[in-house]
C-alpha cells in the first residue's frame, strides 16, 4: 500500500504547489484555501484518469438493459431453481461479453485513493513533522501547514468523534468542529444517495436478481454505512468524497442525456391509436373500442333472442354494412315496446 499512498501524496502536494502560486494568501473565513483547492483537484484528476472506466461502465449497462428480455425469459424458464438459472445467466453474459458487475467498478477502482488520503490525513498533526516529513514525499514545511489547515475554523485532520484532547492538539475546538464534520458528513451521505438514484432511474431495476442486488446495496447500503462511519472520517476525507459525488452527478447527467438508455423492453406509450375501422385503442392495452356502422366492424348476430332481436357474442364479426338489416324488425313483427298512440288521424279530404 506504500505505493498507493506515495502516489496520492504526491498528485496532492504537486496541486497544493500549484494552488500556493495562484493563491499566495489563501487564509479566508479561517479556511485555507490552498488545501481545500488540493483536495478537490485530487478528485478531478482521479476522476480524469478513470474516465475510461466510466465509460466502459456505461457500455456495460447498456448491453445488461438489451439482454433484460432473454434473462426475464430464464427467469421464467428456471422458476424454482436458483442454479440452472444462474449457471445459464452467466454463460449468457459470456456469449454477450456484458459483466454485471461493471457497473460498480468505478466505485472499487476509488476505493485505494479513498484509503490513501484517509491514511495520510490521519497521520497529520502539528509537532510530528520530523516524524514523518520523508513519509511519503511530504516535507516538513508541507506536514506542518497540512496539520494547521482548516476549513472555517476546523482543522482538516479532525473528525467528528475526536477528542479534547485531539483537538486541543490540532487547534480546532469541540462544537466547531462537531458542527462542520457533522454538516458535510450529511450532505456526503445524501450525495451518495442521489449519486446511485440517479442512475437507476434513467437505467431502471435490473431483473437479473444479482445485478438488482447490487443496486440496492449501491442504493442503500452504502449511504446507510457511511452513516455509521462517516463519523471517523478527517473532515478532509469528507471533502474528497463529496465532491467526487458532485463530479459523479455532473457527470453522469451529462452522459445519460447524451447516450440515453434504451427504452425498456414491453414497455409502449399511453396515448391512444386509431385503427384503420374508425375505432380507437389505448396503446400497449389491446383494448379497442366500437367501429362506427358502415365503416368498421360489428359482432356477428348469433341466434335469436325470445322477443325476436338476434344475440350479438364477443370475438365474432359480421360486416358493419349488415349491421342495420340485423337489427332491424321483420316485416309485420309488433314492437317490443309498443307505445300508446291515439286513432290515427285520416288526411283531410
Amino acid at each position: 500500500m506504500d505505493a498507493i499512498y506515495t502516489a496520492i501524496s504526491w498528485i496532492l502536494l504537486r496541486w497544493h504547489d500549484l494552488w500556493s502560486k495562484v493563491l499566495p494568501d489563501g487564509e479566508v473565513l479561517g479556511t485555507n484555501w490552498r488545501w481545500i483547492l488540493a483536495i478537490i483537484s485530487l478528485v478531478i484528476t482521479v476522476r480524469v484518469i478513470l474516465f475510461p472506466v466510466f465509460v466502459k461502465q456505461i457500455k456495460s449497462q447498456r448491453a445488461m438493459q438489451a439482454l433484460q428480455p432473454q434473462v426475464k425469459a430464464l427467469q421464467e424458464k428456471h422458476k424454482g431453481d436458483r442454479e440452472s438459472m444462474q449457471k445459464e445467466l452467466m454463460e449468457l453474459y459470456r456469449k454477450e461479453k456484458a459483466n454485471p458487475l461493471m457497473g460498480c467498478l468505478p466505485m472499487f477502482l476509488q476505493i485505494p485513493v479513498f484509503l490513501g488520503l484517509f491514511h495520510t490525513l490521519k497521520r497529520l498533526a502539528p509537532g510530528r513533522a520530523e516524524k514523518w516529513q520523508t513519509l511519503y514525499g511530504w516535507t516538513a514545511e508541507q506536514f506542518e501547514s497540512a496539520s494547521s489547515a482548516k476549513l472555517f475554523g476546523s482543522p482538516i485532520p479532525a473528525h467528528f468523534t475526536s477528542t479534547a484532547a485531539e483537538l486541543e492538539k490540532l487547534g480546532g475546538t469541540t462544537v466547531g468542529v462537531k458542527i462542520t464534520a457533522g454538516v458535510l458528513v450529511a450532505i456526503m451521505i445524501a450525495t451518495t444517495f442521489l449519486t446511485s438514484r440517479q442512475m437507476i432511474l434513467k437505467t431502471g431495476w435490473s431483473e437479473d436478481p444479482q445485478q438488482r442486488m447490487i443496486q440496492k446495496l449501491m442504493l442503500y447500503g452504502i449511504p446507510f454505512s457511511l452513516l455509521i462511519s462517516g463519523g471517523i472520517f478527517p473532515i478532509g476525507v469528507v471533502i474528497y468524497w463529496t465532491t467526487q459525488n458532485l463530479f459523479s452527478l455532473g457527470q453522469q447527467f451529462w452522459v445519460l442525456r447524451k447516450y440515453p438508455p434504451p427504452p425498456m423492453a414491453g414497455k409502449t406509450g399511453t396515448g391512444t391509436q386509431k385503427t384503420s375501422g374508425g375505432s380507437t385503442a389505448k396503446a400497449g392495452t389491446g383494448k379497442t373500442g366500437t367501429g362506427k356502422a358502415g365503416t368498421g366492424t360489428a359482432k356477428k348476430a348469433t341466434g335469436k333472442s325470445p322477443n325476436g332481436k338476434p344475440n350479438l357474442t364477443k370475438n365474432e364479426e359480421t360486416p358493419a354494412g349488415t349491421i342495420g338489416r340485423a337489427l332491424a324488425p321483420r316485416p309485420g313483427a309488433k314492437p317490443n315496446n309498443p307505445k300508446k298512440r291515439g286513432p290515427a288521424r285520416r288526411p283531410a279530404g
